[in-house]
């Protein structure tokens, strides 16, 4: 095979499992070697010995891109493109690095859409479609066995000062995923989920009323169970407060923004430390779960009943600032626990990420670039790869002929050693040792010239001489040729390069027609529905 041939089934190999990886074996990663359900302490202490728990899939923020995303025009083909790939990665996401874990819960923690308080009826059905498509709501044999519960976001409905001049966001948003404030139980646990959007509102609107009124019957109810709170907003927590070891970007404090005429919020990062610490006096957590953010973080919250963890999980989506998307595996006791004083011992949880998309496309554009370049220079890398391989053989011989052991070469007089150089076809020179057995000192030898151990034969000697002869002749002759080289020479580069630039596209339509095809089927076979 030709080094040009093997060039190409090297470059089509290393594309064919570049991918691979990249459109399908990244996305088992988390399923198979980095993420798993954590065991709640509890399970090993229930009283009942079932020793099982419920298992929860947190995800938060996939904020499906729209036209109000990247301010691109609607139905455009950047705007397209983009929503495709972004969908894409979810999708993909979803079917093989969440579903796989066979979750018995699924919990979004808000912001299903982008845009969705500034969408038409048509544009919101449209997003709506996608979304189900992405996670696979469509097929309801899918969710059999898996309850599937929502929660507001401020991209879905918007905050309070939005709600009094366009309720009909909210009735939209209520009439596909239900009411923002309710609960349900998930093993040993019960989870209160609150529309965060409403709480610090005005107190005298209806949607901010409805929720504190939730939030207080939920207080004056017997805890029996543990309690985990859910809201898309998180909590109060301090200025430039650490997030822990997840966290990837700067920290994001506190901006409050409210409407002038009637003080309604425009935006808020957290909810407001008198809310916060009200909230958690009331329902009493032993773990907060939030969104928003986009990034991770946990902090420690203190209240009267003590402190709780809270945990922001970040963004699904490869698109919304956060290069390393994450979803949270949390595991419910399905037991009753023995010790009511340990209450947060029921849940555990274990936040997992995804691969990291922006990455995987600087991959592909840095294979591209190498491949041009080895499709370009491959005749010159193959000539230095084989002077390299050549001055290594040469080095060996040497090696060898002991000229460099040990630095220092002690003189053995009972040998005599003769290196004869040869030149072959190439013009390579080659040192050949022989071994004389008596030395002929002669002064009547004037052909032979000695130093050291080597000597220099007649028979190379009159190589270099002919050699130089012929130089000689080369170099009388450069005038006479002179005007004719630089032509001859020049065309011959010429054609020299066209023919290059000619086998390398040949060589590159092969990579390409191998490998396009591939990444089709890969790209479509995620995006079908089954």
């Amino acid at each position: 095979m030709k080094q040009h041939q093997k060039l190409t089934v090297v470059l089509c190999l290393t594309w064919i499992v570049t991918l691979l990886y990249g459109e399908m074996f990244a996305f088992w990663i988390p399923s198979l070697l980095s993420c798993s359900w954590p065991s709640p302490s509890s399970s090993s202490t229930a009283t009942d010995g079932a020793g099982d728990y419920v298992k929860v899939a947190v995800l938060a923020d996939p904020q499906l891109m729209d036209r109000t995303s990247l301010r691109l025009p609607p139905k455009s083909l950047a705007l397209e493109i983009a929503q495709f790939y972004t969908d894409l990665f979810m999708r993909r996401a979803f079917f093989a690095s969440i579903l796989p874990f066979k979750p018995d819960v699924i919990l979004f923690l808000g912001d299903q859409f982008d845009g969705g308080p500034y969408l038409s009826d048509e544009e919101w059905q449209e997003s709506l479609s996608r979304f189900q498509h992405i996670f696979g709501l469509k097929n309801q044999r899918r969710y059999k066995d898996i309850q599937v519960y929502y929660m507001p976001g401020n991209h879905d409905i918007g905050y309070s000062s939005l709600h009094s001049h366009k309720p009909e966001v909210v009735r939209r948003y209520e009439k596909e995923f239900k009411m923002g404030n309710y609960r349900f139980t998930g093993g040993k646990v019960e989870f209160i989920a609150i529309d965060a959007l409403t709480i610090d509102g005005n107190q005298d609107g209806n949607l901010t009323s409805a929720t504190w009124d939730f939030i207080k019957n939920v207080s004056v109810d017997v805890q029996s169970l543990p309690r985990v709170l859910l809201t898309h907003i998180p909590l109060y927590r301090k200025d430039w407060a650490p997030c822990g070891p997840h966290r990837t970007s700067p920290v994001i404090n506190q901006r409050i923004l409210r409407a002038v005429y009637d003080q309604e919020i425009l935006y808020q990062n957290y909810i407001t430390e008198e809310s916060s610490i009200r909230i958690l006096d009331l329902i009493k957590p032993v773990l907060v779960l939030s969104g928003h953010d986009h990034d991770q973080c946990t902090v420690t919250h203190k209240s009267n009943s003590g402190t709780v963890k809270e945990h922001t999980v970040g963004t699904l989506s490869w698109q919304q600032g956060n290069l390393y998307p994450s979803f949270m595996l949390l595991s419910a006791s399905n037991s009753a626990l023995s010790n009511t004083s340990n209450l947060e011992e029921a849940v555990s949880t274990h936040l997992c990420f995804l691969p990291m998309q922006t990455h995987i496309y600087i991959g592909y554009l840095l294979l591209f670039i190498l491949t041009l370049l080895s499709l370009l220079a491959w005749p010159t890398c193959m000539r230095f790869w084989r002077h390299c391989s050549d001055l290594v053989g040469y080095s060996k011989q040497l090696i060898s002929c002991n000229i460099f052991q040990g630095g220092t070469k002690e003189k053995n007089e009972d040998e005599n050693c003769e290196y004869e150089m040869i030149w072959d076809a190439e013009g390579s020179m080659h040192l050949v040792k022989k071994h004389v057995n008596t030395p002929m000192k002669n002064s009547s030898d004037k052909g032979t010239v000695e130093r050291g151990n080597a000597t220099m034969r007649p028979t190379a000697k009159k190589i270099i001489s002919q050699e130089m002869e012929v130089r000689m002749n080369v170099d009388m002759n450069v005038d006479e040729s002179m005007t004719k080289l630089p032509i001859r020479t020049s065309k011959s580069k010429i054609k020299l390069i066209i023919h290059r630039l000619v086998q390398a596209f040949g060589m590159l339509i092969v990579i390409v027609a191998v490998n396009i095809p591939l990444y089709m089927m890969l790209l479509f076979k995620d995006w079908i529905e089954p």
